[in-house]
């Protein structure tokens, strides 16, 4: 059951920044519940393009939002899977498409309205862990603890080619360089919710840090008493 007092761990941040590997692993060595709110606007991008929704048909896409139902499961080999209106569409969802549209849609005030209360759902004991955008600004705005994420573009570019090439995914690293740098601006600059760190995260730079040594600063920071 969701409960306002279950603590919280936001970490945002833009694409590539690591968050969703962090944040997966800080809730499973916390024992916490864990929320990837990009999923959310991805699947709803996705169930659009199913439904040939054109993604500047606002008003569609917010009926598209009630009306697409996600859920997440975990694979026997423990790999999350996203589920969207009954399909395994996990595969779909980590495309650069479906990232596209994702932060195209999140740009719509009213579909951000219509997802916010499925976010907030996610809030139990003994805890969560959210990884998005706005997590720590608007989601969970009074969450103990907060954290943000980056890199640099180029590091961001590299391990997305590295993740795209292991699905046997054809894509360039100038390619996904150009992209990250348009959404990195269009998500800091849309008039809803836009990109940018809470007044109290803790920001963290990923770049040149392997994966145990920020999992370890965020655990850290999570461990120190609150003021």
């Amino acid at each position: 059951m969701t409960d306002a007092s279950a603590p919280v761990l936001t970490i945002d941040g833009p694409s590539g920044s690591g968050k969703g590997t962090i944040s997966r692993l800080v809730a499973a060595t916390l024992g916490w519940h864990y929320l990837d709110s990009g999923a959310l606007y991805r699947a709803v991008g996705i169930a659009a393009s199913w439904s040939d929704i054109d993604l500047s048909d606002a008003s569609a896409l917010v009926r598209c939002t009630f009306d697409t139902q996600v859920g997440f499961r975990d694979a026997p080999s423990g790999e999350p899977r996203v589920i969207v209106n009954g399909v395994d569409a996990t595969d779909e969802l980590r495309t650069e498409t479906a990232g596209g549209a994702a932060s195209a849609i999140a740009a719509i005030p009213e579909v951000r309205a219509a997802l916010k209360d499925r976010q907030r759902a996610f809030r139990e004991f003994p805890g969560l862990v959210a990884d998005g955008r706005d997590m720590g600004t608007v989601i969970f705005p009074d969450a103990a603890h907060k954290v943000f994420l980056t890199a640099s573009a180029e590091e961001r570019a590299e391990r997305r080619y590295k993740q795209l090439k292991e699905k046997g995914v054809s894509v360039t690293i100038d390619g996904l360089l150009r992209e990250i740098l348009a959404r990195d601006a269009r998500d800091a600059s849309r008039a809803v919710a836009p990109l940018r760190p809470a007044d109290d995260a803790v920001r963290i730079d990923t770049t040149g840090l392997p994966i145990d040594a920020v999992v370890a600063r965020v655990l850290d920071f999570v461990s120190r008493p609150t003021p």
